[in-house]
């Protein structure tokens, strides 16, 4: 899913505010595998449940150019991809872990600190990949999330497209206008369907997808796009899209019903440019290649846009208003 990154004129560094010490999860909130680390606190905009909120005035518009026909597609598991364990990597360090320098294209809109990156680092689609080679690390000690786009070794350093690091228990945006390794500037790690949730019966955040003709513009808490399209009636970065309440899960395994729950609840999330309707998830063996072929059944007229703006609290945080 390779985009078009516009750069801005930010050039101050990020300030990212860390944990002094490994947080516990969030009550509810599931932490990420081999970790004590929640991926953002409960009330946080990834995991708000949007069933209560209206449908988008533009929902129709966007729909129509986003390939409205066609059927959603789960961008990972054991049947689609580079190898047979497609998706994207999740890679756990300790708080000893080595943290190396990296260069980065796009250095104005990246977090220019030390990232703990290494020959354990998992990158996805493999270092060889001719695909966006996305990086995820999380930091158990500090639950410190690291990640970068186009993620790759030069000559024996580190280089990538763009690095963004986020505080796990923190609800601080970045600066708008600034990308991260997604198109959105939004964080990856909280909208992957992740093996440990599913398998367990609790997916408890929205999902990210992609598409492939989005506006130049993003909505809260999206900081940055990279749409080809001026109109409002293409889809923005940060647009959120719900499943109708009324689509069947009859016939769909408990696993694919726990997806599908989710998809319902927190919907999905537009946050890249790719192909319509694509999916994520982490990388991992263990992902069933039935429940894969459930979830292709799922199909795009079911969904609507939805309005989150009620939500907001604040431009700058991710924070959300329950009430």
């Amino acid at each position: 899913m390779r985009r078009l990154v516009v750069v801005g004129l930010a050039g101050c560094l990020l300030g990212v505010p860390g944990a002094t010490h490994a947080e516990r999860p969030t009550a509810d909130v599931r932490p990420v595998a081999g970790t004590s680390c929640s991926a953002f606190p409960r009330n946080n905009w990834w995991h708000a449940d949007v069933r209560g909120l209206p449908v988008h005035a533009r929902s129709r518009a966007w729909l129509s150019h986003m390939s409205p026909e066609v059927d959603l597609h789960p961008d990972f598991g054991p049947s689609y991809g580079d190898g047979p364990d497609h998706g994207i990597p999740i890679t756990v360090v300790g708080p000893t872990h080595a943290k190396v320098r990296v260069r980065f294209d796009y250095a104005d809109e990246s977090d220019r600190v030390r990232y703990p990156l290494g020959a354990d680092t998992r990158i996805e689609g493999g270092r060889g990949s001719a695909g966006d080679k996305h990086a995820i690390v999380v930091d158990t000690g500090s639950c410190r999330l690291y990640e970068t786009w186009n993620t790759r070794v030069r000559h024996g350093r580190w280089v990538a497209g763009s690095g963004a690091v986020w505080s796990l228990s923190s609800h601080r945006l970045r600066p708008d206008g600034w990308t991260s390794a997604d198109a959105a500037g939004l964080p990856i790690l909280p909208g992957l369907l992740r093996w440990n949730e599913v398998k367990a019966g609790k997916v408890d955040h929205a999902i990210r997808f992609t598409t492939d003709v989005t506006s130049r513009h993003h909505l809260w808490p999206a900081r940055h796009d990279a749409g080809s399209q001026d109109s409002l009636a293409y889809p923005p970065m940060g647009a959120r899209f719900r499943l109708r309440a009324g689509f069947s899960t009859r016939g769909f395994s408990p696993y694919a019903v726990a997806v599908i729950t989710a998809m319902k609840r927190y919907g999905l999330v537009l946050a890249d440019n790719g192909s319509p309707w694509f999916f994520q998830g982490e990388q991992n063996a263990r992902w069933p290649a039935s429940l894969i072929e459930e979830l292709k059944q799922i199909p795009a007229s079911a969904f609507v846009a939805v309005d989150t703006s009620a939500l907001k609290v604040s431009e700058d945080s991710g924070a959300v208003d329950s009430h």
